[in-house]
């Protein structure tokens, strides 16, 4: 029923068919998330536990559900969160989600660990661009990102904050997951069985961490897993003091990525960040903490007139983003809602996931009695 792109009208019909398409140590290091999966789980249970209050007879022909976050105006207020390795899931990966966010007139990130190149990204790729960043301990490999994405007219910047060390990723441990990718005998069944993804990843050209290869030799040519990645490369001793520096020296949007606490939000403000990205990095490093959407109102409540709130997390319905608007979210985000469809389809699946969230959120608009978001509001929920 799920082999065909065409057949996937949600995110769970791409989970599927992802599930079925991708070997399963490759399935598993996107689906899989910390310890117990706790939080993984509550990102999107949290959206349940609240209801809509739709009004009608509202005259809403005409839907406008355009915003501007970070400076950027953009047509759907959902865009395309920074998410690493994606040339594994597919060997068109960055490329394939830029061209698909373009098209819906959305902004599209990248992350630090991407697949292409910043340069490769802005010359194919007009949409808004947001960079995310890990803070590495090198600081000459930060200051190079920084001024490439300078010099090759990124919009923003997002210094991802939840990462200094990596989380307990028990399923790549278990499926043997690293990049480069290593086989193990448990493992070795899943890729013969999968030879299409197989042609693929071999007949195209072989996948680096683009940004990164000139510095070190992780994840490029050195195995190493995920987790052993952030605990060993990335800067434990990263500080307000050194976030208000790289917002000096990158002096555009600049936002703070995996922000759960009011204290965090003001300080977020106080360095001069222009937005922050309420995340728990979708469940994969802090288990048992709090969901993005349990933490938006009272961060939007402390923050929300000064700073571009973003939620990111959980997100798999229409229904979801108007609930986060609702409570004063400037946008939503979110990675595995496109990243199964990368895995499923290339572009094309990308191009259908957005295509159906983009029809969920004008349906339920619509039903909803709106006819642009700002008209969305608390008196919409009600919280069981």
């Amino acid at each position: 029923m799920f082999g065909s792109i065409n057949n996937c009208h949600n995110v769970k019909d791409f989970r599927r068919l992802a599930k079925r398409r991708l070997p399963s140590p490759i399935f598993h290091y996107i689906d899989g998330a910390a310890d117990d999966e706790v939080t993984y789980r509550r990102n999107t249970e949290a959206y349940e536990q609240c209801d809509l209050v739709p009004n009608v007879l509202t005259g809403v022909k005409d839907i406008d559900m355009s915003t501007t976050v970070m400076g950027q105006k953009i047509d759907m207020p959902l865009y395309c969160a920074p998410t690493a390795l994606q040339k594994l899931f597919h060997h068109d990966g960055e490329i394939a989600v830029g061209k698909a966010a373009e098209k819906f007139g959305t902004m599209f990130g990248i992350s630090s660990l991407a697949t292409a190149s910043i340069e490769e990204i802005a010359n194919l790729i007009s949409t808004p661009k947001l960079f995310q960043l890990y803070v590495h301990n090198d600081k000459g490999l930060n200051k190079e990102l920084v001024e490439r994405c300078k010099d090759s007219n990124f919009e923003a910047m997002a210094v991802t904050v939840d990462t200094i060390v990596g989380g307990n990723r028990e399923r790549d441990l278990y499926t043997g997951f690293t990049i480069p990718m290593k086989l193990k005998f448990n493992s070795m069944m899943s890729f013969a069985l999968h030879p299409s993804w197989a042609f693929n990843y071999f007949m195209h050209s072989k996948w680096e961490l683009s940004n990164l290869k000139n510095w070190i030799a992780e994840g490029t040519n050195v195995m190493t897993n995920i987790g052993d990645y952030f605990t060993k490369m990335i800067d434990q001793s990263l500080n307000w003091k050194a976030v208000e520096e790289i917002n000096k020296n990158w002096g555009k949007q600049f936002a703070l990525k995996g922000i759960m606490s009011v204290e965090d939000a003001k300080r977020a403000i106080d360095v001069g960040a222009t937005a922050i990205m309420i995340s728990n990095h979708g469940g994969r490093q802090l288990d048992g903490s709090r969901s993005p959407f349990d933490q938006l109102a009272e961060i939007v409540d402390a923050v929300g007139d000064k700073i571009d709130v973003i939620c990111e997390g959980g997100i798999r319905r229409g229904t979801h983003v108007l609930k986060a608007l609702s409570l004063g979210a400037k946008a939503c985000s979110g990675g595995r809602m496109y990243l199964y469809a990368l895995a499923a389809g290339g572009q094309k699946g990308v191009e259908k996931a957005m295509s159906n969230l983009r029809n969920e959120i004008e349906r339920d608009m619509k039903l909803m009695g709106v006819t642009s978001i700002d008209q969305l509001s608390r008196k919409n929920l009600r919280f069981r």
